[in-house]
């Protein structure tokens, strides 16, 4: 719930139920959309508050408490009946709503431009979450056939076996396969990555937003590998989700999520009989809302040169005879798309596979590139310092069978590369270079563009 009011923590009252019944509308105004759909997202969440400490600190306060006092016995009543909340410095237990939480949300509300966020313990838990929220049994999903592999499972496996909900996976390249697969009055939500995991297949937002509405589905999108890059909320999607341990965080230290979307959503999610966050209990953790929340500043110069130098090191690897996917050369399938989609300076993501054929060949050069010329680690996730690699089809897709990662496009041979930061671009090339001589030195062969 990004929309709780504005305020800064140093001097704050706690309201008596009556002074809150007088809160003019204006203070409870969506902090996101005081800002233009068009904006930059780093304009976006500098016009969010920036909340003080309890003492004067530039920084907020972190609210520990897991319970909350109330100063009258009847404004406990007032609060479970649903007619004192958060929106109005009413808190009861922190698996509901909690001030340090709800500020992360504002921010990412702000990031996303929608009406409203609320983070959570993990990206999954943020997925299923609002998943149950929008299905019921029996209701029908179209996803993208190319996603994160525990996405996969889950919408392949684990929600039709405990939840009599099914999935269609389409090419979602293909819009007519796309409007096909929708099935009036049982399909849902139409599920979909900005830029796939790890194929790095750019959707056309719009146009599947456009699909998805004319059906009368909601339409969800994972914005995780992409965040100020792109703004699936602003070129049409209804809700977006983010696993904010990755590019957001920075420093692969946090598991934690966030849904963002309409205030009814969200506020549907947290409700006391009916809402999947407040009953499935995917708490964030006030501490590590705070650690995030100081985090979300400088995201926008940690993507600018992720992106700056994925974008020379995909150009210089593909020149040297290498297979590269990266959506900002100009011979990607969707590079005109993405460069029409994205916000302006950030260029085409942090992320480019290199396929290079077999997981054998991709085992031996990544095996050289951590533990020969240190140019970065083979670690699952994405969006550190360091540049981290992974074979996708025997590690983040295994969940998936052979036959659609086929299916998907998953070479047995791509090496995703979450491309880092740490070190200068040219020292950090020069350990690749280095990595590439001793792969042609062992005899393996280049996989040629």
């Amino acid at each position: 719930m990004a929309e709780l009011k504005n305020h800064n923590f140093r001097g704050t009252k706690r309201p008596s139920p009556d002074e809150s019944d007088d809160v003019k509308t204006d203070s409870k105004k969506p902090t996101a959309m005081i800002s233009s759909l068009l904006e930059d997202p780093a304009a976006a969440i500098a016009n969010t508050r920036h909340e003080f400490g309890e003492h004067g600190g530039v920084n907020m306060s972190i609210e520990a408490s897991a319970t909350f006092t109330v100063m009258e016995p009847e404004t406990m009543r007032r609060m479970f009946a649903g007619e004192l909340g958060p929106d109005r410095d009413f808190f009861i237990y922190s698996r509901h709503f909690n001030p340090t939480v709800l500020n992360l949300s504002r921010q990412m509300a702000a990031l996303e431009g929608t009406a409203a966020a609320y983070c959570t313990s993990s990206g999954m838990s943020a997925i299923a979450a609002v998943l149950l929220q929008l299905l019921a049994s029996g209701d029908h999903v179209v996803a993208s056939r190319t996603l994160y592999g525990g996405t996969h499972a889950l919408m392949a496996h684990f929600f039709p076996r405990t939840s009599n909900i099914t999935t269609t996976f389409v090419d979602i390249g293909d819009l007519k396969e796309v409007e096909k697969a929708i099935v009036e009055g049982k399909t849902k939500v139409l599920y979909f990555e900005s830029v796939s995991n790890p194929t790095l297949a750019v959707a056309n937002i719009p146009e599947l937003c456009r699909i998805g509405h004319e059906k009368g589905v909601t339409v969800v999108v994972d914005n995780t590998f992409a965040p100020m890059i792109l703004s699936p909320a602003r070129l049409g999607a209804d809700v977006v989700v983010h696993s904010i341990s990755k590019f957001i965080s920075g420093g692969a230290d946090i598991i934690a999520g966030a849904v963002c979307g309409p205030t009814k959503l969200v506020n549907s999610m947290m409700d006391l009989r009916q809402g999947s966050l407040m009953l499935l209990g995917p708490t964030m953790n006030a501490k590590v809302a705070f650690e995030l929340s100081e985090r979300i500043p400088h995201l926008s110069l940690r993507m600018k040169e992720h992106c700056r130098r994925a974008s020379v090191f995909a150009e210089r690897m593909k020149k040297a005879g290498l297979k590269v996917i990266y959506p900002g050369l100009e011979d990607h399938p969707q590079h005109q798309l993405m460069k029409s989609l994205a916000n302006p300076e950030y260029g085409f993501g942090g992320m480019l596979c290199v396929d290079m054929g077999t997981e054998e060949r991709a085992n031996k050069l990544m095996s050289i590139l951590q533990n020969t010329t240190q140019f970065g680690f083979m670690a699952v996730s994405l969006g550190y310092y360091e540049t981290l690699m992974s074979c996708s089809g025997s590690s983040t897709s295994s969940e998936m069978s052979g036959e659609e990662r086929e299916l998907a496009g998953i070479s047995p041979g791509l090496v995703r590369m979450s491309i880092g930061y740490m070190g200068t671009l040219e020292q950090k090339w020069s350990q690749f270079e280095k990595a590439l001589a001793k792969v042609q030195d062992i005899g393996v062969p280049f996989c040629n563009n």
